[in-house]
């Protein structure tokens, strides 16, 4: 592993290395960050896809976000984590600009795409990766096929992104022992994603909780975002000391959402309080502590 970057944060010293490691350590009780070292970011709601479920509201209408000229951009500390997404990224006419000018900050820039974008744009995903521009690469599945596990395998730093209720179990099965990297996110009951729940989804969520330890087993690496955490009960397949050595804090704790296509800001993608865009990132975190500590 290559060392990217290092820095302090509060109270905890943190490292991430090019594989996509982190390292957050600390001697206090409890990690208090003073700005956010990740950060999900919507540059676009445009989308071809229309996939029934999709909590942005993503469509083919969708509009682009001006993403050059936010001036918080330019307030990030190096080695901030920034998770690029949409809608789908890879539409947005600046998006290699926007890329560019990050890359220039030194700003850790990772991106998800479609399973299906992501085979159509392989020739343009392996230069941005080769170039630096993108670290990380999340591929949101759809579905199995040889074609497919064979060409993501070619990016050592791709993830798998399932949502919970949504993928096959049988699926998942097919890709286990192939050495992939797999995150699986929430099922959110929201915009979109709340008029496609179902039964469907419900015995989709009940398979995965039943899979939960095969996964853990068949995969490089696994990884939830906090909503999958609470729905899958992760941490009743793991001891007390390892919950607290992986588990990486609550919604907001040292991280946010951005969407620069409404410019607006949350704790997450589905937080009904949002708020307008501030010139600094640390005006935008502190707010987020403040709403959190009220229980907002």
């Amino acid at each position: 592993m290559k060392l990217l970057g290092s820095y302090t944060n509060g109270n905890y010293n943190v490292r991430i290395y090019d594989d996509g490691t982190k390292v957050r350590e600390t001697d206090a009780d409890m990690f208090q960050a003073q700005f956010p070292e990740s950060m999900d970011v919507k540059i676009t709601n445009q989308c071809d896809m229309g996939c029934p479920y999709c909590h942005e509201n993503s469509s083919v209408d969708g509009l682009h976000g001006d993403i050059l000229n936010f001036n918080f951009i330019d307030t990030l500390r190096p080695y901030t984590e920034m998770a690029i997404g949409g809608g789908n990224p890879l539409s947005h006419p600046q998006v290699v600009d926007f890329l560019k000018k990050l890359k220039d900050r030194n700003i850790i820039a990772n991106m998800t795409v479609n399973q299906k974008h992501f085979m159509d744009n392989i020739a343009l995903i392996r230069r941005l990766a080769d170039e630096k521009l993108i670290y990380g690469l999340g591929v949101s599945f759809n579905s199995y096929t040889e074609d497919f596990v064979e060409t993501i395998s070619q990016f050592p730093n791709a993830v798998l992104h399932v949502i919970n209720g949504v993928i096959s179990t049988s699926d998942l099965r097919k890709m286990l022992g192939r050495g992939l990297k797999i995150l699986i996110l929430g099922y959110k009951q929201f915009r979109r994603g709340n008029e496609y729940y179902s039964e469907f989804v419900e015995r989709q969520k009940a398979d995965m909780y039943a899979a939960l330890p095969e996964v853990l087993k068949g995969f490089r690496v696994v990884s939830f975002d906090n909503l999958a955490l609470k729905q899958l009960a992760v941490e009743r397949l793991l001891t007390k000391e390892e919950w607290n050595e992986f588990y990486q804090g609550d919604d907001g704790s040292h991280t946010m959402y951005v969407d620069l296509v409404n410019q607006r800001f949350a704790l997450n993608s589905t937080s009904v309080n949002t708020f307008d865009l501030l010139d600094t990132v640390d005006e935008m975190f502190a707010v987020l502590a403040t709403k959190r500590k009220d229980g907002n």
